[in-house]
């Protein structure tokens, strides 16, 4: 089997010691260092983007049409909004996210010089000196502040601690690791998509596997605010796999078991052939999978291809419940996730034309069957290859 033997151990300790790091969208500095280090440790050569995006490549059999696979180091977090009169602090979001989770939330607060600890509480949080309105509050961001732990109680009591507009402010992440394998925490978005990838690259190295050409490990730095692959890519990338969290919730098709392949997010379809061959290796490898669209969603790929890199995108996930809440994953999606990247990197290079930036003509283009006449067959006729037949369709 293509698929390989998967480090539970390892993944879930480099999990747990991706969470332990603060590194909200603009403060990922120590996480950058961190997932640098490993991918140094575990054979690979690493290049930095002047902000800190990582790429990693691993050489296969040829540079030309070569596969990236891609995760962020960024999470969603807070910033300093205003000093406000009584000693706390107004915040504004990180990223795409409720108030609503964000209530009673323990944090840090990076000033320039110092770092100190808080908690983000509803403007009424006193249920003896509010009564009922703790329940009828509003939510959102204008009805949140931030509680300093420490003796201050006026706007200037907080200059004084050298906090200022702007300051970061990273939410604990509280993980909780289960001997039945569910894992929960804040932001799983998307550190379990590192320890996955790193899981990926340590079976690889494991096992000496050859790939047919490079692969390129990218990991970026501001996809919760949408940047992410923008500005990572390399020209000879000719295929990008996503690795990010996929929304186990009523109306979904996702799970927190197994592979959920994306078909498409708000952005549209992903590449109609690399889909379809990460879908028939979940099949072959024996790996639980199954698909979903989600209509509320942006990853990595999407950057990528605004920014206009033309590369074939997909996304495979692990499922999330309550994502960019109190998320909730298993080990098994992860293994599985894993699994299914290492079966891609050693697969067969199928689309020969992605060698090439630009072709001319039709020579070796792809084809999508029952939507065309199959080959040889007069055009004229405008008859589609009957239902169930095939025109010969390739994958990356």
């Amino acid at each position: 089997m293509a698929r390989h033997s998967i480090d539970t151990s390892y993944l879930a300790d480099q999990l747990r010691a991706l969470l332990a790091i603060p590194s909200p969208t603009g403060y990922t500095d120590t996480v950058v260092r961190h997932v640098t280090t490993e991918l140094q440790r575990l054979g690979l050569e690493v290049e930095l983007t002047r902000r800190g995006a990582i790429r990693a490549v691993r050489q296969g059999s040829r540079r030309a049409a070569a596969r990236a696979v891609v995760s962020h180091l960024d999470t969603l977090g807070a910033q300093v909004k205003g000093l406000k009169d009584n000693g706390r602090l107004e915040l504004v979001p990180i990223g795409t996210w409720s108030a609503r989770f964000a209530e009673g939330a323990r944090t840090t607060i990076f000033a320039e010089n110092a770092a100190y600890r808080g908690t983000i509480l509803p403007l009424k949080a006193s249920g003896h000196t509010f009564n009922e309105e703790v329940d009828t509050a509003p939510v959102g961001w204008a009805h949140v502040e931030l509680r300093i732990d420490e003796v201050v109680r006026d706007a200037a009591g907080v200059r004084r601690l050298g906090i200022d507009i702007g300051d970061t402010v990273a939410i604990d992440p509280q993980p909780e690791f289960f001997d039945n394998g569910f894992i929960v925490s804040r932001h799983l978005d998307n550190k379990a998509g590192v320890a996955v990838m790193l899981a990926t690259i340590e079976a690889l190295e494991r096992e000496g596997s050859a790939t047919p050409v490079d692969m390129h490990w990218l990991f970026t730095i501001a996809e919760e605010v949408g940047v992410g692959a923008a500005s990572i890519l390399k020209p000879e990338v000719a295929s990008m796999v996503a690795v990010d969290n996929g929304t186990s919730a009523p109306g979904q098709n996702s799970s927190e078991f197994g592979v959920t392949i994306a078909m498409a997010d708000q952005t549209g379809p992903f590449d109609y052939h690399l889909t379809r061959k990460l879908t028939r290796l979940c099949r072959e490898e024996d790996i639980r999978y199954q698909k979903d669209v989600f209509r509320y969603y942006r990853s990595d790929s999407a950057s990528a291809v605004e920014a206009g890199h033309d590369v074939r995108t997909a996304l495979v996930t692990f499922g999330v419940d309550a994502s960019h809440g109190w998320e909730r994953i298993h080990m098994h999606a992860l293994r599985s996730l894993a699994e299914l990247l290492t079966a891609y990197a050693v697969s067969p290079l199928e689309i020969e034309r992605d060698v090439m930036e630009t072709a001319a003509g039709l020579a070796g283009f792809t084809r999508q069957p029952l939507a065309e006449p199959a080959e040889g067959t007069p055009a004229a006729k405008g008859n589609a290859a009957p239902q169930g037949s095939s025109t010969g369709t390739a994958s990356d």
